[in-house]
């Protein structure tokens, strides 16, 4: 499957360290790698439908650690996953009357298109479930065969990972049992199924049913793919046994990212499977939750079909933190697109205040964390003062206008 297009980077004089992140698993924040290559996945959509602006500030967040290692002179092996075969999209082609793979193929696509708008550097290796069955049924297979999975003995064929044979299940959400099968519940999982060894085991394979799609899968009988072994086969096969980050929204943190950190764990040996697991938190609209079930989502394309300029809404999605909860609003739209405003007429003054003094106030705090919010008050602050006259450094505006594209993805 084919990424979107990138766009060129520009290179900036000296270098920043590797950012430090906020670890879900050690609850702390630590310093990311600093050898010469970072390996990243991030869990990509599921498309049935189109990008929304929670999609948009995960991807920013994840956009931000790869142009701050970049910026460090590490070389970035990033992967993202579509999840073009799941419930969701072939209940909402059911609903529509409309062929699943049409759907997947539109809503990807749509996706691409806003991922480019959005200027977010595109993955080395953009890859749909569909196209990994294969090797998803091959390690299924081998979970089997070493006593971590079993098949239910119901006839369906579905297959199931035993948490049992993962001792360290836990770790990285540090949720109680009682949390974890609630979310279980609210986030696809089957807790209530009879048959499994153990209410939390999540699902590897599903056997074939009447009307769905289904794939050979060898010793498993015709089928489709689990979500959390997806994550964790296309990983594995492109990075390695280990990887530096393990991305997404803080959604994804239980079932998805500890079911497929334990998968990835029993097949290889290794642990953990990433040294950070990061999550970016939750956008809603106006005070409530934006879900899907509310009919509430903001889509980039209908903002960017009414003429928004997608910086703008970049901007609006960096005021706050990567990992809160944070409201959409007409408030924080409008002060995206005045801040838009105001740091490309600086972009383009006479002179300013020091651009290398700028520059590394930006690398300081964009790699504490991905302070945004800090991030984007410096250059305020920048603005302000060129756009009063302040400063003497001619060279200054050029170098502010490229630090912004190359460690905010923001183009004047």
């Amino acid at each position: 499957m084919d990424a979107w297009t990138g766009h060129d980077v520009p290179t900036l004089p000296g270098k920043s360290a590797p950012p430090a992140l906020f670890d879900s698993a050690r609850r702390e924040i630590a310093r990311t790698t600093a050898g010469p290559t970072a390996s990243m996945y991030v869990c990509g959509i599921t498309p049935y439908d189109a990008t929304h602006l929670g999609h948009a500030a995960t991807m920013i967040t994840f956009d931000l650690v790869q142009r701050l290692w970049r910026d460090a002179g590490i070389d970035v092996r990033y992967v993202q996953n579509v999840t073009d075969i799941d419930d969701p999209l072939l209940e909402r082609a059911t609903r529509d009357g409309e062929d699943w793979v049409v759907l997947a193929m539109r809503e990807t696509a749509l996706f691409r298109e806003d991922m480019e708008a959005l200027r977010i550097i595109p993955p080395a290796h953009y890859v749909g479930a569909v196209e990994s069955i294969p090797r998803i049924a091959a390690h299924v297979r081998e979970l089997v065969a070493a006593g971590a999975a079993y098949q239910l003995g119901d006839g369906t064929g579905d297959v199931y990972f035993a948490i049992e044979a993962a001792p360290a299940f836990g770790y990285e959400s540090h949720l109680s049992r009682e949390d974890m099968l609630r979310l279980s519940a609210e986030r696809g999982g089957d807790p209530e199924r009879p048959g499994k060894r153990d209410p939390l085991d999540p699902l590897l394979w599903r056997g074939a049913r009447d009307g769905e799609p289904a794939w050979d899968g060898g010793d498993l009988g015709p089928g489709r793919p689990g979500w959390h072994i997806e994550c964790a086969t296309i990983a594995l096969g492109l990075l390695g046994s280990t990887i530096d980050v393990q991305g997404g929204g803080n959604d994804l943190l239980y079932p998805h990212h500890e079911c497929s950190a334990a998968h990835a764990e029993r097949l290889t040996g290794e642990a953990p499977f990433a040294a950070h697991y990061v999550h970016a938190g939750m956008i809603g609209l106006d005070g409530e939750k934006m879900s899907k079930s509310k009919g509430n989502l903001v889509f980039v394309s209908r903002l960017r079909g009414d003429g928004v300029d997608p910086m703008a809404v970049r901007l609006g999605l960096m005021t706050g933190h990567y990992r809160s909860d944070r409201q959409w609003t007409d408030d924080v739209l409008k002060a995206g697109e005045q801040r838009l405003a105001r740091w490309r007429e600086a972009a383009v003054a006479p002179t300013g205040p020091s651009g290398d003094g700028l520059l590394a106030a930006l690398r300081e705090a964009l790699g504490n964390d991905l302070d945004t919010p800090a991030a984007l008050a410096l250059v305020d602050a920048w603005a302000e003062s060129a756009l009063a006259g302040g400063g003497t450094d001619p060279a200054a505006p050029a170098l502010m206008a490229q630090a912004v594209d190359a460690l905010l993805g923001i183009r004047l």
